[in-house]
């Protein structure tokens, strides 16, 4: 059981704590821990094509940050690491990448009351109700709430 991790994270310092903790989860299970960033296109779709391949290239830069540092930190830990950069709907996306990985665990954050997550849903609740695997969700508020 938990022998391949989808770890996807949106590049934020609060990342770190899920990162950690996808890590613990690796070792003890002498898992691999497979990395995504998704570059959310819904985004931008109303800007003109030549405003979206600046946005496009900027946002790739920051998905490639983004997995880079987390897969170091994963490194450094002793895990296997696989980083993958997918465009479209996040929670899609996550889902999808976890069935063609076949993971058996997916460890993501949440940030509550972020004022997104009532205009469009929190992604880390679409892939909770979504997944056919477990997800541990980590707090990124920082919070307790």
């Amino acid at each position: 059981m938990f022998q391949r991790i989808l770890l996807p994270t949106d590049g934020t310092d609060s990342m770190q704590t899920v990162v950690e903790i996808a890590a613990d989860v690796a070792e003890r299970r002498d898992a691999e821990v497979h990395v995504l960033y998704v570059v959310d296109d819904r985004a931008f779709l109303t800007l003109q094509e030549e405003m979206q391949e600046d946005v496009i290239a900027e946002l790739e830069g920051e998905a490639e940050t983004a997995t880079d540092r987390a897969a170091t930190s994963l490194s450094e830990a002793g895990v296997a690491v696989t980083e993958a950069v997918r465009k479209g709907d996040p929670a899609d996306e996550i889902l999808a990448y976890a069935d063609e990985i076949d993971a058996d665990l997916i460890a993501m954050g949440t940030r509550r009351g972020d004022y997104t997550k009532n205009l469009i849903g929190s992604v880390s609740q679409k892939v909770v109700a979504g997944s056919s695997v477990p997800v541990l969700t980590a707090n990124l508020n920082g919070d307790g709430e």
